[in-house]
């Protein structure tokens, strides 16, 4: 029974990197909604230029995210 719910917990390194990842998502969708959105930001930057900034910055952060998920090759 132990075995069972040993094999389905993650370790604490990779518990930590998940933290750290959803901490990091939710930073950089933060700055790229905001790059797209803000109308005051304190930037002399075209609304075109700050769009595709803040699109770069979101995919960004999707690519980055789905990583977390793939399994690496040296865990079981």
């Amino acid at each position: 029974m132990l075995s069972d719910n040993k094999e389905q917990q993650k370790s604490p390194k990779r518990r930590f990197l998940l933290i750290l990842g959803v901490a990091a998502f939710i930073g950089f969708c933060i700055l790229g909604l905001g790059l797209i959105f803000w109308d005051d930001i304190p930037f002399d930057i075209p609304k075109t230029q700050r769009t595709i900034y803040g699109s770069v910055i979101l995919v960004y952060a999707v690519l980055r995210f789905s990583r977390y998920f793939r399994k690496d090759p040296d865990e079981n």
